[in-house]
């Protein structure tokens, strides 16, 4: 039988695939926080706590709407997110509330 091994870039060194799984964490330790201090996390519902103009339009987004199906970046300050009629909507975390 024949184990399994498995380069971590971390340590630069060939460590058995049992013991990497075990050791690496759940996330990569990058928190997002919304403008209360709740953690965000991908999928989850936001509401706009700030009437914003968004860049590239003549449309303003009102205070109160809300954002279905964020996507996390990996800025800790910048979530990604789809509204009608947007493409490539980012919003900075200091904006929104978490539903």
């Amino acid at each position: 039988m024949s184990e399994e091994y498995v380069y971590d870039e971390a340590t630069g060194e060939w460590v058995p695939a049992g013991e990497v799984s075990a050791a690496t964490p759940a996330s990569d330790g990058m928190e997002v926080r919304d403008s209360v201090g709740n953690l965000l996390a991908d999928g989850d519902a936001v509401t706009l706590i700030k009437d914003l103009k968004v860049k590239g339009t003549s449309q303003t987004l009102k205070r109160g709407t809300a954002i279905k199906s964020i996507r996390l970046t990996g800025d800790p300050q910048e979530i990604d997110c789809r509204f009608d009629g947007i493409k490539g909507l980012v919003l900075r975390a200091e904006f929104v509330k978490k539903r």
